[in-house]
């Protein structure tokens, strides 16, 4: 148990971290959080835990794929904000645009034979 501690804690210090960043500096702390971080801790603790390179690989390569629906959120959500909708509602229809980019993505995968 102790060792799943460490991965939530270190992996929530990350988060802490770039909050804090961006109080103090949005674009630092959009820049900080655009890195694959939780990407690579994900690859390392998965390391740890397995060994396995294949698994590695096939995880690294769909988190790409993943990441593509997940784009266009950061442009949509800056514009309702910027368009009078509020934070709450532009949150949510951010994440409701992610969510259905993931199903398309999901649906068309097998038909790209995209590895997810």
């Amino acid at each position: 148990m102790s060792y799943f501690a460490l991965k939530a804690i270190l992996s929530g210090l990350i988060i802490a971290l770039i909050s804090e960043i961006a109080r103090r500096s949005p674009g630092f702390a959009a820049l900080v959080a655009s890195l694959p971080l939780v990407s690579i801790l994900g690859m390392i603790w998965l390391w740890r835990d397995t060994g396995d390179t294949a698994r590695i690989a096939s995880h690294a390569e769909a988190t790409f794929w993943y990441v593509l629906p997940s784009m266009p959120m950061f442009l949509v959500m800056p514009w309702l904000i910027r368009s009078g909708l509020g934070f709450w509602p532009s949150l949510g229809l951010g994440c409701v645009l992610t969510i259905l980019l993931y199903a398309l993505l999901i649906w068309l995968a097998p038909r790209f034979n995209l590895p997810l």
